[in-house]
């Protein structure tokens, strides 16, 4: 999907600005048509071997000396990395994080081009998208370094199996890529906003979320005889039922901590109490400390329930990911990045999301924010959501993402 921008050209700065456009009409292209490539081989969490060779390639082409990660797939890349180690600028640097794997879903899309060639792998949650902006800034921000135009190094990150809990980047962390940063900025894409804006929000952006597995068992028996052993149907409902009422009684209800069940299974025969039942589900959480205690709470709600109708429940809690919670400083630089290139009307306030992100993983250790960046039509009235198999972009998001991660490496020297 592609249009141009009827308000301006990309590469026009706003009114006002200071900052010179930094996407050539020829690099804009070939974005897009990296952009595509990818959306045509979409490739699974630790799976995206041609997805890094890709980058590898395009980034030494620059100039670049990108390191693929130790852990098989992703890489890691530097800009205005001196000799010996030394910044240019000062201590530490900004990074811009991608997420580079797709999801185990068809592409839908009868009519588009660039569809998937892969069965059952689709680009349906733009990452092929946050991988191109990031690839573009890169290679804006390697030209105007070698211009002296770079104030502080940049380090770009794009990063493997976002889409596999508890995500790729404790990984990648593990792999070093924070050293030496002291701040991290991402994008996702946002179906519901106009390309050409972004959304942003001060604190949590995404919220936390943890998968449950809980096992129930009981000696079994008969139903004419429920007294004389453990009724596990009944416990086993009770616990879907009673639990996440529990739970959410004993914190703070904005926390907004939800236990949601999604798979019940016992029984086979209609005159026989079963010996074994399971449930499975998800925790999700608005807030950062709830979801710390989440799993004591769930634990404890469950064993209690359990107890009273004597059944032995074994609760294996995964933990997924935390909500990622924007610094307010980090998101500052964002917004006034963004009206700097398109004006203050291209950021708007978006509410906070029930959905998961890894990016937060970063957060725990370097402070950073994360835009939701639109990807939809202006005038577009076509329901589009992330996880669907007909999801697609407007390509002008590329350019927008690429004049906000520029613009904020060279305001972030500024401070």
């Amino acid at each position: 999907m592609s249009r141009e921008s009827e308000a301006e050209q990309p590469g026009e700065a706003a009114p006002g600005s200071t900052l010179p456009g930094v996407l050539p009409e020829a690099l804009r292209a070939e974005l897009v048509a990296f952009r595509r490539d990818l959306h045509m081989y979409p490739e699974l969490g630790n799976q995206e071997f041609r997805t890094t060779a890709a980058l590898k390639a395009r980034l030494e082409k620059a100039g670049l000396v990108p390191r693929v990660l130790g852990i098989g797939t992703g890489l890691v890349c530097d800009i205005g990395v001196e000799g010996g180690g030394e910044w240019r600028g000062g201590p530490g640097m900004l990074a811009l994080r991608a997420d580079i794997d797709a999801l185990p879903i068809p592409d839908t899309k009868s009519d588009c081009a660039y569809r998937s060639t892969v069965p059952d792998r689709a680009h349906a949650c733009g990452h092929d998208v946050h991988t191109t902006v990031v690839l573009g800034a890169g290679l804006v921000l390697a030209d105007l370094h070698r211009k002296g135009r770079l104030p502080h190094p940049v380090r770009l990150i794009f990063q493997p199996a976002e889409e596999v809990l508890p995500g790729g980047a404790p990984d990648v962390i593990e792999c070093g890529v924070l050293d030496g940063v002291r701040k991290i900025v991402g994008v996702h894409c946002d179906p519901k906003v106009d390309a050409g804006r972004i959304g942003l929000r001060h604190g949590a952006i995404t919220s936390a979320c943890d998968r449950l597995e809980v096992t129930l068992d009981g000696p079994g028996g008969h139903t004419a005889r429920p007294h004389l052993t453990t009724d596990l149907v009944v416990a086993a409902a009770k616990v879907a039922t009673d639990v996440p009422a529990l739970v959410a009684r004993r914190v703070d209800a904005r926390s907004g901590l939800s236990v949601t069940w999604g798979r019940l299974e016992t029984g086979h025969a209609c005159n026989v109490i079963p010996q074994h039942a399971e449930l499975s589900g998800t925790v999700r959480c608005l807030d950062l400390d709830a979801w710390r205690q989440a799993p004591d709470l769930v634990h404890a709600a469950i064993q209690e329930i359990a107890d009273l109708y004597r059944a032995k429940p074994v609760v294996n809690y995964i933990r997924g990911v935390p909500p990622v919670v924007n610094d307010p400083a980090v998101t500052d630089l964002l917004r006034d990045a963004m009206a700097a290139r398109l004006g203050p009307d291209s950021v708007e306030d978006t509410p906070q999301s029930l959905g998961g992100e890894d990016f937060s993983w970063y957060l725990e250790h370097v402070p950073g924010a994360m835009a939701r960046l639109g990807v939809k039509t202006p005038g577009d009235r076509t329901s589009r959501d992330l996880h669907q198999g007909d999801f697609d972009a407007d390509e002008y998001a590329i350019t927008v993402g690429v004049e906000l991660f520029t613009a904020a490496a060279l305001m972030d020297g500024q401070a």
